[in-house]
């Protein structure tokens, strides 16, 4: 009988890399997981330290140290190597080593034969998971970013204090950069089916008035405010990593909004950025086009600007925007 063995590999076993590790290991989505790094000794030391969680879960996940020609046969390479952002920085600024790590790192990869899903968590994820696509040459649903997955999390995290419901009972997306331009598409978010903007009308006298665009400004900053406190977040993009590939994995079709490159979608193209996808074995089967307002577009037009003139920086020329 024949079993297919389902393969991951995780580039940078910093906290990000090894919170998304750690995550996977414990829920059994994978039956070989490869940590990889520039620092080998940190991978060996994370592969052996998650190898002795085997035990205590409910599968048995081998866990090694590899390298580059390891990952001819893997199924889902996810990549997390890349700068933190200095005190002072925004995601955008770590462009530039971020790209170079990609130009060293990913013709090696796709030298092994890999022919998987890359599945990228560096920032500024839109720029790298764009940089990933061109320097790989994969279809473009096979090249993703985390995109607006975490952002879409908080959003409904936040949402979820106010009107004190499950955050899985909340629907709607964070769009555009994973950054200080992403938005939110409020005319899209509901609670149990139930239009957001519809229910602050009609209880609009028992919970007052709520600030929405304050809550988009705190979506967009409490990573920062982490960062502040800890160092760094990597418990929920980790969290995030494991749930995206387990999706693909499961052949779920979840919709989650990811750094997707567009084709036309929502009047962009030759750009990646975070929009609303369905997901699937093969990874993006299709992208999820929401009729915006005209202030969302506006927005989302306005998000795109910014990567664009950041893509730029390392060689992508701007393309002529259509007219929405």
């Amino acid at each position: 009988m024949q079993k297919h063995i389902r393969k991951v590999a995780i580039i940078g076993t910093g906290l990000v890399g090894s919170s998304a590790a750690y995550s996977i290991l414990n829920q059994g989505i994978c039956d070989e997981l490869i940590m990889i790094d520039i620092n080998r000794e940190r991978a060996i030391g994370e592969s052996l330290d998650l190898s002795h969680c085997i035990d205590f879960t409910n599968s048995r996940t081998k866990v090694h140290t590899g390298t580059y020609q390891d990952l001819g046969n893997a199924d889902i390479v996810v990549i997390t190597a890349g700068p933190p952002p200095k005190p002072g920085q925004t995601r955008l600024d770590t462009l530039g080593i971020g790209a170079k790590i990609m130009e060293d790192m990913i013709p090696q990869i796709m030298a092994s034969g890999f022919n998987g899903i890359f599945l990228i968590a560096s920032n500024p994820v839109d720029i790298i998971t764009y940089h990933v696509w061109k320097l790989s040459g994969l279809p473009r649903n096979r090249v993703i970013g985390t995109g607006t997955a975490l952002d879409s999390s908080r959003l409904k995290t936040y949402l979820s204090e106010i009107f004190d419901v499950d955050p899985r009972s909340i629907y709607g997306y964070t769009m555009g950069e994973h950054g200080d331009s992403q938005f939110a598409a409020w005319s899209h978010v509901s609670i149990g089916g139930k239009p957001l903007l519809q229910i602050l009308d009609e209880r609009r006298k028992v919970i007052g008035e709520i600030d929405l665009d304050q809550i988009v400004e705190d979506v967009k900053k409490v990573g920062f405010e982490i960062l502040k406190r800890k160092g760094t977040t990597y418990y929920g993009i980790g969290n995030a990593i494991a749930f995206i590939t387990k999706s693909i994995f499961n052949d779920d079709h979840k919709i989650i909004a990811l750094s997707c490159i567009l084709d036309g979608e929502y009047g962009e193209s030759d750009l990646c950025t975070g929009v609303p996808a369905i997901i699937s074995r093969e990874g993006v089967k299709e992208i999820v086009e929401l009729r915006l307002t005209g202030k969302e577009q506006g927005k989302f037009r306005k998000s795109t600007e910014v990567l664009r003139e950041y893509m730029a920086s390392i060689g992508y020329k701007q393309k002529v925007l259509a007219p929405v």
